[in-house]
C-alpha cells in the first residue's frame, strides 16, 4: 500500500513554514493523543502517521530530501535513513516531541482532567563516532565492527519510586494571582521527571549507578553514502539511570578515504588512463580496475587526448536507490620526453607528412563540450 503524503497527513502545503507545520501538527496530535481517545486503535494510528510526518517536515535537511525523493528518500537505510518515524512506539512519541503540547494535557503528555500523568522517560545521551570508508565499500555497503565505550547501568544497581513527586515526574505549584489561585505543573527537581531515583549501587558506580562498558557495536552502512552523511544506529548510546529510561542512540559521521587513482563525482567515477603514442596511433586493449571489479575496454587506433570513454552503470549506486552512475575514463596520450637517434629521424620526416597534420572532424567534440557532456 502505498504511503500518505506527509503534507496531506499534517493537511499544509509544501510552501507552509516551520511555524505553520508545528501548529498543523501540534492541532492533530492533540485531537488524536491516546488519553483523549483511550482504547481507539485508530485515533492511535492517525496519532503516529502525524508524528512521523512532523518528524520529517520539521527537519529542513529530511524536508528537502523528501520534496525531491518522496517516500523514497529514506527507504532501505539504517536509523537517521530509516525514514521519518516509521515504526516508532508511543514511548518515542512521547519522548521526542513533548514539549510541543505545553500545558494541553495537564503541564504533561497524559493526564486530561488532572489524572493519569504519564512520567517522562529519561533518554540517554547520544555518542558520536567517525567511520572511514573506502570507494570500494562505499560501492558495495559494508558491514563495520567498532568499539564503543558507554555508560550502561551498573549490575546489581536498583532504583525506587522519587519521594518527592511520588513517581508522576512532576512536581505541583499553587501560586496567588489577581485572578485567584492558579495551579501549575512543572518537572519534578529531584528526579528531573523520571519518577525514580537511585535506590542502592554496588561498588565501582558512579552516583548514578552507571558505569562504562566497552562494547563492539556492528554498523550496517548502505551502499552509494557520501563524505558527512550521519547515520544512527538506535539504543547503542549512553544509557540513562531508571528503570523507566532508555538508552540513546549511536551518530556515525562517514568519511570517504580518498582512492589513489580514481575521483568521485556524485555517483560518477573519473579514471585517469594514459596511453603511448603508439598505443594512440594503433589502438589497443586495457584492463581496467573499478570500484566493482575488472573490465577490459578498447581503445580504438587514432584515439586523440582526451577523449572520454564512458562505462554506463559501472560508477556508485545512489543512496535514494535510483541507479548507478558512470565510469569515465579518460584517455592521455603520453608524449615521450626523450627520443632515440632512429626515433627522432623518424619524426622529423613525418613532420611534413600530412597525415600527420591535425585535422580535427566536425564530429569531434571540443574540450569544454566534453566537459559539459560529462555533467549531463
Amino acid at each position: 500500500m502505498a504511503k500518505q503524503d506527509y503534507y496531506e497527513i499534517l493537511g499544509v502545503t509544501k510552501s507552509a513554514t516551520q511555524a505553520e507545520i508545528k501548529k498543523a501538527y501540534r492541532k492533530m496530535a492533540i485531537k488524536y493523543h491516546p488519553d483523549k481517545n483511550p482504547d481507539n486503535a485508530e485515533a492511535e494510528e492517525k496519532f503516529k502517521l502525524a508524528a512521523e510526518a512532523y518528524e520529517v517536515l520539521s527537519d529542513e535537511n529530511k524536508k528537502a530530501r523528501y520534496d525531491q525523493f518522496g517516500h523514497a528518500a529514506f527507504e532501505g537505510g539504517q536509523g537517521g535513513f530509516g525514514g521519518g518515524g516509521a515504526g516508532m512506539n508511543m514511548d518515542d512519541i512521547f519522548s521526542q516531541f513533548g514539549d510541543i503540547f505545553g500545558g494541553a494535557f495537564g503541564g504533561g503528555f497524559g493526564g486530561f482532567g488532572g489524572g493519569g500523568r504519564r512520567q517522562a522517560r529519561v533518554k540517554g545521551s547520544n555518542l558520536r563516532i567517525r567511520v572511514k570508508l573506502t570507494l570500494e565499500e562505499i560501492a558495495n555497503g559494508v558491514e563495520k565492527k567498532v568499539k564503543v565505550r558507554r555508560k550502561v547501568q551498573a549490575e546489581g544497581v536498583t532504583y525506587k519510586t522519587c519521594t518527592t513527586c511520588n513517581g508522576s515526574g512532576q512536581q505541583m505549584r499553587v501560586t496567588n494571582t489577581i485572578l485567584g489561585r492558579m495551579q501549575t505543573a512543572t518537572t519534578c527537581g529531584t528526579c528531573h521527571g523520571a519518577g525514580e531515583m537511585l535506590d542502592s549501587k554496588p561498588s565501582g558506580a558512579d552516583a548514578q549507578g552507571m558505569v562504562v562498558k566497552e562494547e563492539t557495536v556492528s554498523i550496517n552502512i548502505p551502499e552509494g553514502v557520501t563524505e558527512g552523511v550521519q547515520l544512527k544506529v538506535g539504543g547503542k548510546g549512553n544509557e540513562a539511570p531508571g528503570n523507566n529510561s532508555i538508552p540513546g542512540d549511536l551518530l556515525v559521521l562517514i568519511e570517504e578515504v580518498k582512492h589513489e587513482t580514481l575521483k568521485r563525482e556524485g555517483s560518477n567515477i573519473h579514471y585517469d588512463l594514459y596511453i603511448n603514442f603508439s598505443e594512440a596511433v594503433l589502438g589497443t586493449s586495457k584492463e581496467i580496475e573499478t570500484v566493482t571489479g575488472k573490465v577490459k575496454i578498447k581503445v580504438e587506433a587514432g584515439t586523440q587526448s582526451g577523449k572520454i570513454l564512458r562505462l554506463k552503470g559501472k560508477g556508485l549506486p545512489s543512496i535514494e536507490h535510483y541507479g548507478n552512475g558512470d565510469f569515465l575514463i579518460h584517455i592521455n596520450v603520453w608524449t615521450p620526453q626523450e627520443l632515440t637517434k632512429d626515433q627522432r629521424k623518424f619524426f622529423e620526416e613525418m613532420m611534413g607528412d600530412d597525415n600527420f597534420s591535425p585535422n580535427p572532424q566536425k564530429s569531434d567534440k571540443s574540450f569544454f563540450e566534453k566537459v559539459k557532456d560529462m555533467f549531463s
